[in-house]
C-alpha cells in the first residue's frame, strides 16, 4: 500500500479505483472533539489542497492475526518491515470516551481507524482515565466506553496500547474521580503544594503513596485495584489486540513533579519552575531525612533562594552557574532527597504494574519527560525542579533507567520532533542533547524506548527531526506513537506530511501480485460515502 501525496483527493487501492474519499475535520482543536468537529467522506467534494492516494505498490502492513478478530483484513502473503524495526502507532483523542462513559463521534473515529489501517499504521493508543472509569465511588468501575473502543480497534485489525491515566486533564477537561476530589476538599495535603501555598490538584502527591488517605486505603492500593479490575475486564483482548500498557506516573502521566503548572507569563522563554515540596506530607518526609542525616535545620523547608516559576536561573542564587547553592552541601542534600523521592515513587508504580500485568502477554512501560529548557547551563534548573538530579557534574538518568530495567519496563520519551535549531537561544535549551543522554542511559541498562512527538500541531521541522530520530539503527527505539488523532490530524494542512512519515518508515516485501485482496476492497468500500456528522459535546 503506497501512501503518496497527489493533487486530488481521489483514492485508489491497487489497480481498482475505489472512488473519492475525503477526510475533513473542520475544527482545529487537536487534542479532542468539539461542537463543530465534522468528518466527511464524499466523492462529490474535494480538498482544495493536496489529497492522499493509496496504492499497494510500495507500503504494506501485516496485521498480526488473532482468533478474537472476526474481521481481520490482513493477508499473510504480503508483509511490511518497519525501517529499523520501529512500529508506528497513533494516539486516539484524549476524550474519545466522555466523562459519562459514552463514545464521542463513533462514526468519525471508526472511519479514522480504517484510514490508519489502510495506510499501514500498526496500532493506536487509548488513554484510560481514572476519573471516568472509577468516577463515582472507590471500587465502582465502569469500563463500558473503553470496552467499546477496544472492540472497534479489534474489528479493524489494529493493535492497541493502553495508557492508564491517574491524573486529570485541563484540555479536554477530564477531572480526577469525584470521590477523590471530595476527599481533597477535606484533606488538601493529598495534593502537591508550592512555597506560596498554591496546590496542584490534577494528581496526588507522591508523599501519600503509602498513606491511608483514600477512605482508609493508600493510593497504591487503589491504583492496584484499578489495574486488577482492568486486567479482568479486558482479559480477552490481552496479547491479541492489547499489546502494551503504560502506567501513569504523575502529572500528564509522566514521572516528574508538577514543576511548571502555572501558565507562563513569558512569551518565548520558560522559567525554571518551582520545587513542589511544601505540602504537609512532603515536609514530614524532608524533616525525617534531615534528622536522619544529622542536619535537622535543613528539613524545615525547601530552598529559600530559588527563583519563581517564570524567572531565569540567575534571578536568584540557588541555580547560578557559578557559586549557586545547588553546588553546596545543602544543595546536594536537598536535590538528592527530592529526586530520590521521585525515583522511589516511580519504582513503586512500575513494580505494581509489573506485578499485575507481568503474567499477561503485554509490554509494560512508563513515561519520562524531556525537560530540555536550560540544559546548556551548568545547573540544569528545570530538570532539578522537575525531580531529575542531572547537572554538569552528575548524570541523573542512569538511576531512572535502572528502575525501568529492574521492573522489565520500557521507557516512553516524548519530544522526538524537537530540534536544537528551533529553540530560542536565550532558553539555553537542547532537546537533542538531552534525548541522546537519556537514550545512552537506557542503552547501558538494556531498556527499550518508545518515542512520541511533542504535539500534533507540530514543532518547526518536526517531521524531519522525527525521521532523524526514528531511522537510526541504534536499536533502542522500537515503537513510536504519533500524538494524536483529531481535527487537525486529518486536515489537508497536516495529513499529507503524516502520510509521508508513514511511507518513510516502511519497507515493502511484496511476495506476489499487488492487486488488493477482497477483504481490503471491502474495508475501503465500507467507509461511509456521504457522511457529514456534527456532534454536540
Amino acid at each position: 500500500m503506497e501512501v503518496s501525496v497527489i493533487g486530488t483527493s481521489q483514492a485508489y487501492v491497487g489497480r481498482a479505483s475505489l472512488a473519492y474519499r475525503e477526510l475533513g475535520f473542520l475544527n482545529q482543536a487537536a487534542q479532542g472533539f468539539s461542537r463543530t468537529t465534522r468528518i466527511c467522506f464524499d466523492h462529490s467534494r474535494r480538498w482544495r489542497t493536496d489529497g492522499v492516494r493509496f496504492s499497494l505498490n510500495a507500503v504494506h502492513t501485516e496485521v498480526p492475526r488473532s482468533e478474537n478478530v472476526s474481521s481481520d483484513v490482513s493477508n499473510p502473503a504480503r508483509r511490511s518491515k518497519p525501517v529499523g524495526g520501529v512500529r508506528l502507532y497513533v494516539g486516539l483523542p484524549l476524550d474519545v470516551v466522555s466523562d459519562c462513559n459514552a463514545l464521542n463521534q463513533v462514526k468519525a473515529v471508526s472511519a479514522g481507524l480504517k484510514a490508519l489501517k489502510l495506510m499501514g499504521v500498526d496500532g493506536v493508543e487509548l488513554s484510560v482515565w481514572w476519573g471516568i472509569a472509577e468516577k463515582e465511588a472507590m471500587g465502582k468501575y465502569d469500563w463500558s466506553g473503553y470496552l467499546a473502543v477496544a472492540e472497534m480497534v479489534q474489528k479493524v485489525g489494529l493493535k492497541l496500547h493502553i495508557s492508564l491515566c491517574f491524573h486529570a486533564s485541563k484540555q479536554p477537561k477530564i477531572p480526577l474521580p469525584q470521590w477523590v476530589s471530595k476527599i481533597g476538599e477535606v484533606q488538601p495535603d493529598i495534593f502537591y503544594t508550592d512555597r506560596s501555598g498554591q496546590q496542584y490538584k490534577e494528581c496526588l502527591s507522591l508523599a501519600v503513596d503509602d498513606l491511608p488517605v483514600l477512605d482508609g486505603k493508600t493510593p497504591i492500593q487503589v491504583y492496584r485495584d484499578f489495574c486488577e479490575s482492568f486486567k479482568t475486564k479486558f482479559s480477552h483482548f490481552m496479547g491479541s489486540t492489547i499489546t502494551g500498557i503504560s502506567m501513569g506516573l504523575g502529572p500528564d502521566g509522566e514521572l516528574r513533579y508538577p514543576y511548571h503548572h502555572r501558565a507562563s507569563k513569558r512569551s518565548k522563554v520558560p522559567g525554571v519552575g518551582e520545587f513542589q515540596c511544601c505540602d504537609k506530607n512532603m515536609l514530614t518526609l524532608l524533616k525525617q531525612h534531615a534528622e536522619a542525616t544529622g542536619n535537622p535545620y535543613w528539613g524545615l523547608s525547601g530552598p529559600h533562594d530559588a527563583p519563581n516559576y517564570d524567572e531565569t536561573p540567575n534571578s536568584n542564587n540557588f541555580f547560578r552557574d557559578h557559586g549557586g547553592s545547588w553546588e553546596t552541601p545543602y544543595g546536594d542534600f536537598f536535590l538528592s532527597w527530592y529526586s530520590n523521592q521521585l525515583i522511589s515513587h516511580g519504582s513503586g508504580l512500575l513494580s505494581l504494574a509489573s506485578a499485575v500485568f507481568g503474567d499477561s502477554p503485554v509490554t509494560i512501560s512508563g513515561k519520562v519527560p524531556v525537560v530540555h529548557s536550560w540544559y546548556k547551563t551548568r545547573s540544569h534548573p528545570s530538570e532539578l525542579t522537575a525531580g531529575f538530579y542531572n547537572t554538569v557534574n552528575k548524570d541523573g538518568y542512569e538511576r531512572i533507567a535502572e528502575i525501568f530495567a529492574e521492573n522489565s519496563c520500557k521507557m516512553i520519551l516524548p519530544g522526538m520532533d524537537l530540534s536544537d535549531q528551533h529553540q530560542p537561544g536565550e532558553s539555553f535549551s537542547s532537546p537533542e542533547s538531552l534525548l541522546a543522554q537519556i537514550k545512552s542511559a537506557c542503552r547501558k541498562k538494556g531498556v527499550k524506548i518508545s518515542g512520541q512527538n511533542s504535539c500534533v500541531s507540530g514543532a518547526p521541522g518536526g517531521f524531519e527531526q522525527l525521521k532523524k530520530n526514528l531511522m537510526g539503527y541504534d536499536g533502542v527505539v522500537d515503537l513510536f506513537t504519533y500524538q494524536r488523532m483529531g481535527a487537525y490530524f486529518f486536515s489537508p494542512e497536516h495529513f499529507p506530511s503524516f502520510t509521508e512519515l508513514v511511507r518513510s518508515m516502511s519497507q515493502p516485501e511484496m511476495e506476489w501480485d499487488d492487486m488488493p485482496s477482497k477483504e481490503e476492497e471491502e474495508v475501503v468500500e465500507s467507509l461511509p460515502k456521504n457522511l457529514e456528522m456534527q456532534v454536540a459535546q
